[in-house]
């Protein structure tokens, strides 16, 4: 039975003694009951019951008058009314983000004189200057040398703009570690890793709080801004679920139950990969696949909703001006040919290898941060990455720019009216065609100039992008990872695309490549890279190839895309199991059960459980002979998250479990509101006290707490299955008996540390309880 609920009226023998009026303070549900502290697991099985009983009552209640059925039917409403709050919040910050990134990265560069706080494009967009050739340029938009100096070219001016873009981006990064420095701590990394661990049903209290909410936003817009090597796309999935979080505190169903609260959240890091990648069903897809523990049918409905409602709230925001819910979208007119699938499964082991060395040398890196000195200079360490990655990106046009922005120029076809230098193609004098259908030409100048700063580019990302995720700011790695696979894509597509022009007589261009036709799209490449190389990271698969052919609205390249993102994941697999949010999970210690491992060694539950031989014995209550002073001394001087109650200590059979939380809060309450608690009295976990002599203290009765169907397996039960349990049901703990009577007790922790010690690893790595 679970606490806070009504209480059956008094028996005889309880007004003889007085005991009947003991748990009046129980009639009302006292505050905290069933809450759980911080740092610690809830347990799914007693939610999920307490939410049955609530809809039970509410259900039952409906039918006494119309105003209960109104309420009734405001309570099933309030699911999707969440959603629409938590869509139109998490689209509308989206947005701001996008315009704000937008406007402070160009702010580095210069400045736009008819209005400071237009972007670059949108300062030449206003102006009837522009011409086509140098759109890019307009009388409005200065840079800074010129605006100081007056000259716009030399020596002089490109070594000012060079030391502004430096202080630029030291200062926006200064301002984000020091935010989250001073006001939220938990507003660092991407949020991922945590919002896997909260979903699982940990509780970490203040990491989807107010607080942390308002700074990752604004620290997410300054961190993305000053130039590092990272993303906006994993903190976005962190500020939705603190947007659900926030609503959540509205509506008492989810505000007093941690288990529908975390189908909330599901739902909310589907919104927000809906608006970081303007992808509604892949964000349903990723938060299915990647980061939720449950997801019940019901929640992938509400996550449709609230993914929908958020996509369509940016798509009304309009942030990039070209009515797309992202800066790279892109539409290629070319099909794919079966011969190209050789270079796509490669860029797929190229994904695989990178995401590998990714992981290794990131999860060494952020282990040295916390073992070394070097974890106490969070701004330090910000400072110098920020330095280094400035100055050796502004002399290189790809790494000068915001990565979204190199991205979108690597996935572009090449046009007619394309003015980059990756397009910088000869072009035959008598061609005659339409504008889309442009024939595969040599490269000229530009393109070989492109492909060595191209790979300076590569080099650059894959080196800093280790040392960037994981400081204390705001960072997403899905930009850098899908960088990093777009420019190898972009510099394969090239190649590709000049072999098939030079040697169309070879065997495997022959069939599909005529001279004078366009065969390859250097785009596509790039675009099949940065799904490989984002799949290798984070090993997803199904979500990764749906938000990859949302974003470029290209259905029919969703072959290439499976190619190397099943590739990827073989080749990363094959060198550990875990993507790069399960490896910061464990680097981390939080007790998060993968559902995907799996556990084949033949140990029992008697080898897992405490306490162990030579263990002093467990700590257990008795239904009716432990005094109020026993149970207070108990819970001073054990840390443990509850107690079993048994009918004696000889017999040592079991009755039920009591929560540590329930039992402070019960006695405290006892004392305050009830007359005649003392220290002497005794407890009572039975259905009727005894009847006792005038002169003894009264009782206290406290089977309303007690948790009369605590999960048992026997002492013999294989591990196989107990870990089974504990993942498919969500056990805090779970009592190991023989015959009826207690043996001892196996946590999550216990579980996790057995898992561990298996694997070679230290037990003691499991930090959190």
């Amino acid at each position: 039975m679970e606490a806070g609920e009504g209480v059956s009226g008094a028996t005889p023998t309880e007004e003889m003694n007085g005991a009947g009026n003991l748990m009046d303070f129980l009639d009302e549900p006292f505050p905290d009951v069933g809450t759980y502290e911080d740092f610690h697991t809830i347990d799914w099985l007693r939610e999920k019951s307490r939410d049955t009983d609530r809809h039970r009552k509410i259900t039952s209640k409906s039918k006494e008058s119309m105003w209960e059925l109104i309420k009734s039917l405001l309570d099933a409403w309030s699911g999707w009314v969440v959603m629409l709050l938590i869509g139109l919040l998490s689209g509308t910050l989206a947005g701001v983000i996008d315009l704000a990134v937008d406007w402070m990265t160009d702010l580095k560069e210069g400045v736009c004189l008819s209005a400071f706080w237009y972007s670059h494009e949108q300062c030449c967009w206003t102006s009837n200057e522009t011409t086509f050739d140098d759109r890019d340029k307009c009388p409005q938009w200065q840079k800074w040398a010129e605006l100081m100096t007056g000259h716009a070219e030399g020596a002089g001016a490109y070594l000012l703009n060079y030391f502004l873009y430096v202080m630029w981006a030291l200062l926006f990064s200064f301002l984000a570690v020091s935010l989250v420095r001073v006001f939220a701590p938990y507003a660092c990394g991407s949020g991922i890793p945590e919002i896997k661990t909260i979903l699982s049903g940990f509780i970490i209290r203040g990491y989807l709080g107010k607080w942390t909410l308002l700074i990752k936003t604004v620290t997410l817009v300054l961190a993305v801004s000053s130039g590092l090597s990272l993303g906006k796309e994993g903190p976005l999935v962190h500020v939705a679920c603190c947007c659900g979080n926030l609503f959540c505190s509205l509506f008492s169903k989810y505000s007093k139950n941690e288990g529908k609260r975390r189908e909330v959240l599901s739902a909310a890091a589907a919104a927000g990969v809906s608006v970081a990648f303007g992808a509604p069903i892949g964000g349903v897809l990723f938060s299915l696949e990647e980061v939720s523990y449950y997801f019940p049918l019901k929640t992938l409905w509400r996550s449709f909703f609230a993914a929908l409602v958020a996509a369509f709230t940016l798509r009304s925001i309009n942030p990039f001006g070209n009515s797309r819910l992202v800066l790279f979208y892109v539409e290629y007119h070319t099909p794919w040919y079966m011969a190209e699938l050789v270079p796509f499964i490669l860029l797929g082991v190229f994904g695989g290898l990178w995401g590998t060395l990714f992981i290794r040398a990131n999860i060494a890196w952020c282990r040295c941060r916390k073992t070394t000195q070097l974890g106490k200079y969070p701004v330090l360490e910000v400072i110098a990455v920020t330095g280094i990655t400035a100055v050796l990106a502004f002399p290189n046009p790809y790494t000068r720019r915001s990565t979204s922005e190199l991205i979108s120029e690597l996935f572009n076809d090449c046009g007619a009216l394309e003015s980059s230098q990756l397009c910088d193609y000869i072009n035959n004098p008598n061609m005659s065609r339409p504008l889309d259908d442009i024939p595969d030409r040599p490269a000229g100048p530009g393109v070989y100039n492109a492909l060595w700063q191209l790979a300076l580019a590569l080099v650059f990302k894959i080196v800093i992008t280790i040392f960037t995720f994981g400081m204390k700011i705001p960072s997403g790695l899905f930009i850098p990872s899908m960088a990093v696979g777009a420019i190898a894509g972009r510099i394969v597509g090239i190649a590709v695309e000049q072999m098939a022009y030079h040697h169309h007589d070879w065997i495997i261009f022959k069939n599909w490549c005529r001279p004078g036709a366009d065969c390859v799209t250097p785009g596509l490449y790039a675009m099949v890279g940065a799904a490989a190389c984002l799949g290798g990271v984070t090993r997803m698969t199904v979500s990764l190839v749906v938000i990859m052919f949302e974003l470029t609205g290209g259905l029919e390249y969703i072959v290439p895309l499976m190619a190397a993102a099943v590739t990827s994941k073989w080749v990363a697999d094959a060198f550990g199991k875990e993507g790069i949010y399960e490896s910061h999970i464990q680097l981390n210690g939080y007790p998060y059960l993968d559902v995907r491992d799996e556990f084949t060694h033949r140990t029992l539950a008697t080898d897992v459980m405490r306490p162990r031989r030579n263990d002093p014995p467990l700590s257990v209550l008795t239904q009716d002979s432990t005094t109020v002073e026993d149970v207070e001394a108990l819970i001073k001087d054990t840390d443990y998250n509850g107690f079993p109650v048994v009918v004696s200590r000889e017999s040592e059979r079991l009755i039920g479990f009591v929560q540590r939380r329930d039992l402070t809060l019960a006695i405290k309450t006892a004392r305050q509101k009830q007359d005649g608690v003392v220290s002497s009295s005794v407890v009572y976990f039975t259905e009727d006290a005894p009847q006792l002599p005038a002169s003894n203290p009264q009782p206290l009765k406290l089977r309303r707490i007690l948790n009369l169907s605590p999960f048992t397996v026997t002492d013999h039960t294989p591990m196989e299955t107990v870990v089974d349990i504990f993942r498919k049901l969500g056990l805090r703990q779970c009592l190991v008996t023989r015959s009826g009577r207690l043996l001892g007790i196996i946590t999550k922790k216990d579980v996790l540390r057995h898992m561990a010690q298996m694997m070679n690893q230290d037990p003691e790595s499991i930090m959190f309880n």
